[in-house]
């Protein structure tokens, strides 16, 4: 790994790594009904860059994510893509593929030097926008999505993420709620 890419990396430099919790709390729908879930998660963040693109250059970490509901064996939640830094922007994005057919490429504004940073996307967005399958735009079409990360003096780091749904039976926004703190483990 560069140090040149590591310095590069501005606020998503500390995540470079391997993190596991046990502590993760997701609130969704199953069958129609709001559920508690408690889970463990395993994260890993490989340094990239740069990508140029012009005269931009990203630097970024390759990510990618599991999470098993406490107690079982088989995963509940998979999710691969990039965390990316544009240090000329003072932007942070999340690019994220999940394999029930959603896209969704959040960002927002933070310092290099930053242990917060708060990103968005809403559908129909040109720039942090999000894309569902046709069946789940039909019945649990994602509007909106918003993740807080902290990164934490104690070697841990934090988030808290709403994915927002409109659900047209209901005819209502229902909120999907995910947040956990993960330490590295290597």
């Amino acid at each position: 790994m560069s140090d040149d890419i590591i310095k590069n990396l501005g606020p998503l430099a500390p995540l470079t790594g391997t993190w596991a919790s046990d502590l993760g709390v997701d609130v969704s729908r199953i069958h129609s009904k709001e559920t508690t879930t408690k889970y463990r998660e395993e994260a890993t963040f490989a340094p990239l860059g740069p990508v140029n693109n012009g005269p931009q250059a990203l630097y970024g970490l390759r990510y990618n994510m599991t999470a098993w509901r406490l107690g079982e064996a088989d995963g509940f939640h998979e999710e691969v893509g990039y965390w990316l830094w544009d240090g000329d922007r003072g932007q942070v994005l999340r690019c994220v593929i999940v394999p029930r057919g959603v896209l969704v490429n959040a960002g927002g504004d933070a310092k290099a030097d930053s242990k917060n940073f708060h990103l968005e996307a809403e559908v129909g967005s040109e720039t942090y926008g999000i894309m569902s399958n046709k069946y789940l735009d039909e019945s649990y079409k994602t509007k909106k999505y918003t993740m807080d990360v902290t990164i934490n003096d104690d070697g841990t780091y934090s988030y808290e993420q709403d994915t927002q749904l409109w659900i047209p039976i209901n005819k209502a926004i229902f909120h999907h709620t995910d947040k956990n703190t993960l330490t590295k483990v290597s």
